[in-house]
């Protein structure tokens, strides 16, 4: 079969991103203008902000990845774009160009599920390294600012079915490592930065204990299937980290130390990047100690539930994706505690952990092939599910 050339646009949250993957399987360019520096000040997204960023940045970013991969409009086979789940008004910027691309080519058009992109991140850089060898099921954990969710994931053809297993009951993962930053005084994003610092504190400083979930979800419908019920009963495998995030907080206060706090924010404010040692400079044992415990928490709690669910699915392989899963201590130690049981593990390299286009365009290729195109008259879906 002839190559097929892919454009792939996201603009789900605050990065504004566009690709050219050729035939699901090759980068060929992948371009991403990051918000950060507009919600900075703000310690966090803001929603409308992102959407005028969005609406500033959606052309020349789509016209450099097609120059990036010397292509023209015309000579795309398809155009793909995230139809959810994330910021509705960021999702219309992207869709309401992608719908008029491909009016004006006379191209098809495809939605993509942000999550499944996630998993195809995955998917996408192991076969640019050759390998095609995947055993299934596959389970996904897909952790990022606004997602922590399980999937297990089986192929039929070229095209890939899900279940959610566990998911997140009230914060994800990503968005409890921004406000805990956000709280000590490290400014946004503060995932990355937590990250860095962990490593100069003692994890075992400070006590978390892991949130205890003893009731169902009454948000999860539809139910698990019929083939897993039988399997493996009704055990769901979700996450909390609204408790770790109240617990840091009275640790804070207990331990007088918003003084200290208040310091360090000052401080970072006048510095336009800080570095490291910046960081550090700053940053006393007390608050060293707090962060590496908070993270050690964290990762152990992630790794151990989703390592739980891959004994109880009989997963036979273990993809770890978004942007949390770029973190060094999380990755450290699946690999150590996925290979002590025999699990092969997989993560995307850390350009592709962070929402990007060429997922997008990736997950898309299976739906080509499959002519599963998109309605003109489709709309974004801020709170859109991957099943099926």
């Amino acid at each position: 079969m002839a190559d097929v050339y892919i454009l792939g646009i996201e603009s789900s949250c605050d990065e504004t991103a566009a690709a050219v993957v050729r035939s699901g399987e090759k980068i060929v360019s992948n371009v991403v203008f990051s918000q950060i520096a507009t919600h900075q000040p703000y310690g966090g997204v803001v929603p409308e902000l992102a959407s005028r960023e969005h609406l500033k940045a959606i052309v020349p970013v789509v016209r450099q990845a097609l120059a990036d991969a010397r292509r023209t409009y015309d000579s795309v086979d398809a155009l793909a774009v995230t139809q959810g789940p994330g910021l509705a008004g960021s999702l219309l910027v992207g869709i309401s160009y992608a719908k008029a691309l491909a009016f004006a080519l006379d191209k098809p058009l495809i939605a993509v599920n942000h999550l499944e992109g996630h998993i195809h991140a995955v998917l996408l850089e192991e076969r640019q390294k050759g390998n095609w060898e995947l055993n299934f099921p596959v389970l996904a954990l897909v952790v990022s600012g606004g997602h922590t969710h399980l999937y297990l994931a089986m192929q039929r053809g070229e095209s890939w079915t899900y279940e959610n297993i566990g998911h997140t009951r009230d914060d994800a993962a990503g968005e409890a490592f921004d406000k805990v930053a956000k709280l000590l005084g490290l400014g946004y994003p503060g995932g990355p930065v937590i990250d860095k610092l962990a490593g100069h504190g003692n994890p075992a400083a400070v006590k978390f204990a892991q949130a205890q979930i003893k009731h169902p979800d009454r948000k999860d419908a539809p139910a698990l299937s019929q083939k897993t019920r039988q399997g493996w009963g009704t055990q769901r495998f979700d996450f909390s980290y609204s408790g770790i995030k109240t617990a840091v907080l009275r640790y804070v206060e207990t331990h007088n130390m918003h003084p200290s706090i208040e310091a360090r924010r000052t401080a970072l404010a006048q510095i336009a990047k800080p570095r490291l040692e910046d960081y550090l400079a700053h940053t006393d044992k007390a608050a060293l100690d707090l962060v590496a415990s908070f993270q050690r928490a964290m990762v152990e709690d992630l790794v151990g539930k989703t390592l739980a669910a891959a004994r109880a699915c009989d997963a036979a392989t273990l993809f770890v994706t978004g942007g949390v899963a770029a973190n060094n201590e999380l990755r450290q130690r699946f690999e150590r505690d996925a290979a002590m049981e025999g699990l092969p593990v997989y993560f995307p390299s850390r350009p592709l952990s962070t929402d990007n286009a060429a997922m997008i365009a990736a997950a898309a290729y299976p739906k080509f092939l499959a002519g599963d195109f998109a309605p003109l008259d489709f709309s974004a879906e801020a709170g859109m599910r991957l099943s099926g």
